[in-house]
């Protein structure tokens, strides 16, 4: 899988889920080439989501239900997500 069909199913699969009045995913992998245990058929992901509805829950809550969404791609595709949420 390529980061572009990687960033069109996160986007998806969260805007299926969650309400989301916008959000924007940054491929960041080029900070990790050259680290130890880099596996290049896995990607590092910034997502930055502007929600209410994750907005009104704690961090641990908001993340664990973004990691529950993509638990599929976790364990395929991606290797580590920054979350940021406004």
């Amino acid at each position: 899988m390529n980061i572009n069909e990687l960033i069109a199913i996160v986007k998806k699969k969260l805007k299926n889920k969650i309400v989301i009045q916008s959000i924007e995913i940054e491929d960041k992998s080029f900070l990790h080439i050259g680290h130890k245990g880099n596996d290049e058929k896995k990607f590092h992901l910034r997502i930055l989501i502007s929600s209410n509805e994750l907005s009104k829950m704690n961090r641990i809550e908001s993340n664990k239900k973004i990691y529950k969404i993509l638990n599929k791609e976790l364990k395929s595709n991606i290797h580590s997500l920054q979350i940021l949420i406004s």
